[in-house]
């Protein structure tokens, strides 16, 4: 009996190191998405200031004309 499941315990072992190969590689996909979302949102956070800084000294040109 013991000699029977043998075979079924080591295909088990091998779906296991399989599903943790496939789940390692998902995790590092998905922590370099998370870097470049990162890194987006720092960039479009930039542009948004740069943007509002300019649209600023704008209506501060504008108002001194009055």
């Amino acid at each position: 009996m013991a000699d029977s499941s043998l075979p079924a315990l080591e295909s088990k072992i091998d779906e296991l190191i399989g599903l943790c190969r496939e789940l390692n590689q998902e995790n590092q996909r998905l922590k370099s998405d998370c870097l470049n979302w990162q890194r987006e949102k720092q960039d479009l956070i930039s542009k948004n200031e740069l943007a509002c800084s300019k649209v600023e000294a704008m209506l501060a040109r504008l108002r001194s004309m009055e």
